[in-house]
């Protein structure tokens, strides 16, 4: 698994850093999702998929292992 975030799209929400703050945190200044871990153990696939699901701006997503998007 990869994880992919879009910046420019991120409405600094934080449920990112809510469901996996292993993975995800936020700029001090605005609010802005910062990636501390682009491919995080598999323990933590379902926190990180649950932040896609969760994100209202659709800025981040996953590139699974084989995907060739």
């Amino acid at each position: 698994m990869k994880v992919i975030v879009e910046q420019h799209k991120c409405v600094a929400s934080g449920q990112c850093v809510l469901s996996a703050p292993e993975v995800f945190d936020q700029r001090e200044e605005d609010g802005i999702v910062v990636l501390l871990a682009e491919t995080p153990p598999e323990h933590l696939a379902g926190d990180v998929r649950q932040a896609v699901a969760l994100c209202p701006a659709q800025a981040i997503w996953v590139k699974e292992q084989g995907d060739e998007r």
